[in-house]
């Protein structure tokens, strides 16, 4: 009798575990937020800010993890990989949208649900302070007449800085010598220092050096001025429609559970509201730029379809 009054209470207690259980909500564990680059740069920055303001909005811890390689390919397949079940939150940028066309990798951006858009710094023409061009119109015609004498850097093969020196050279008639570096900092350094003679990194990115007086900015590639450099035309003024921005945002597999969806929609915008959040992205000279879920999607959407068609003309397959 006893054994049996056992084996019900038992019964009892497990059926209660099990629906208190499946009465949590998510997250019901610590969620991870992946980074397909290396630590330091801006998307990494990003992501650390996202997620120090995030535990806060959550019952469980947040954390950062960096998967680089691949121009990115190895960190968006490490998300995707095993159950969609909203534990792997992927910080998005732009690259994701043509590294695959370049043929790297798997992951494409028709794998992942975007949630949020925290940042978007336009690409820009900037050369040194003491070079010989003063307007774009004067770098443009120099590019024309010397064919490959207009070095250019970027913060890799298959970065927005990089595929924003094609479209130029392209819309120009002019062709650039491309030199890579592994990220937009050391791309900097590399005009500052001379070894370069222009680079195509977002304006945010090379402020100071600007503001300080040692480069300077002959266009950008927004559809509009921007509001702290508003001397400097933007090439659609210029009669070339050239619009890249590195953007930062977050994003789930396909097929994630609407909970986790719906959970971090909320926690993004609570996250950007935050003024600790926006004083850390401040400090790393990146502009504020938020998008929920409906205007981030639509602006992926238009974006990867002109990136299709553009990468048909550049031939950047690796």
């Amino acid at each position: 009798m006893k054994t049996l009054r056992n084996l019900l209470l038992g019964l009892l207690t497990g059926s209660a575990a099990f629906a208190a259980t499946a009465a949590q909500t998510y997250p019901v564990k610590p969620v991870e937020v992946v980074v397909a680059y290396q630590p330091g740069g801006g998307s990494d920055n990003t992501a650390r800010a996202i997620a120090d303001v995030a535990r806060h909005h959550l019952p469980e811890s947040v954390y950062v993890s960096n998967k680089p390689g691949a121009s990115g390919s190895i960190g968006w397949s490490y998300v995707l990989a095993g159950k969609p079940d909203g534990y792997k939150v992927l910080l998005m940028n732009p690259e994701m949208l043509f590294v695959p066309l370049m043929g790297i990798g798997k992951a494409t951006i028709a794998d992942f649900q975007p949630i949020a858009r925290f940042t978007d710094d336009p690409s820009s023409i900037t050369v040194r302070a003491d070079a010989p061009w003063n307007t774009i119109e004067e770098f443009i015609a120099y590019a024309r007449a010397n064919p490959e004498a207009v070095t250019i850097s970027n913060a890799g093969n298959g970065t927005i800085p990089h595929l924003a020196a094609a479209a130029l050279a392209d819309s120009i008639g002019a062709t650039f010598t491309h030199v890579p570096y592994q990220g937009s900092s050391p791309a900097i350094m590399g005009l500052m220092s001379g070894d370069v003679k222009a680079t195509t990194v977002a304006y945010a990115e090379l402020k100071q050096h600007v503001e300080s007086g040692k480069l300077k900015t002959l266009a950008v590639m927004s559809a509009q001025r921007l509001q702290g450099l508003p001397q400097v035309p933007t090439f659609k003024e210029r009669g070339h429609d050239l619009q890249f921005s590195v953007w930062r945002g977050i994003g789930l597999p396909k097929g994630a559970p609407e909970e986790a969806l719906s959970t971090w929609r909320e926690v993004a915008r609570k996250v950007y509201e935050t003024p600790a959040f926006q004083k850390s992205v401040v400090s790393q000279n990146l502009t504020l730029a938020w998008a929920d879920t409906p205007e981030f999607s639509a602006d992926i959407a238009r974006q990867d379809q002109a990136f299709k068609e553009l990468m048909k003309k550049l031939n950047l397959k690796q």
